[in-house]
């Protein structure tokens, strides 16, 4: 069995969980998230409603695969609804800029026209000089959303140009050596 799946999930005093034929909804201060259990995999709350814990029904391949992927996304709703998630990307480049039109991202990156980025309704996009903030309560959302923007314009190694996440290390290389 999966060691991740074994562990349980403490639930805070603010979050109310309810199981419905198949389907985990988890709901907080930032919103509601729902959840549909596969058919191998048993979900059970404990102690009041302040514990899960996550079993799989047989010892196949399959079940053995969903026991730990259930129990971390599980997990990540439980953080998305208390505290949520956000990713922070750096533009970096000559007159790359970006801006916000209502909720609807601007990038001129480069290209002969401006990348237009219509985030999901429940992600926020907040925008400061270089910087864009992504955030929301579903951690798989906001992944895609900064990946999206991310994708528009990779950076490049020789002089760094481009979109990269606030952490992220561009490896350089070196250019033509003039003779």
């Amino acid at each position: 069995m999966s060691r991740i799946g074994k562990k349980s999930i403490f639930i805070p005093h603010e979050i109310n969980t309810t199981i419905n034929n198949n389907c985990i909804v988890i709901s907080g201060p930032k919103g509601k998230l729902s959840y549909n259990i596969p058919s191998l995999i048993r979900v059970d709350l404990n102690n009041d409603n302040r514990s899960i814990n996550i079993y799989a029904i047989n010892s196949t391949k399959k079940s053995k695969e969903l026991h730990g992927l259930s129990r971390t996304l599980i997990y990540n709703m439980v953080i998305g609804v208390t505290q949520g998630f956000n990713k922070t990307l750096e533009i970096q480049g000559v007159g790359y800029r970006c801006n916000l039109d209502q909720r609807k991202l601007i990038l001129n990156v480069g290209y002969s026209h401006s990348v237009l980025i219509n985030p999901p309704k429940n992600i926020s996009i907040i925008v400061n000089n270089n910087f864009i903030n992504v955030s929301g309560i579903d951690k798989e959302l906001v992944g895609q959303v900064a990946a999206t923007i991310r994708s528009t314009r990779q950076p490049e190694p020789y002089k760094g140009k481009g979109i990269k996440y606030k952490n992220e290390v561009v490896k350089r290389k070196v250019g033509k050596a003039g003779k």
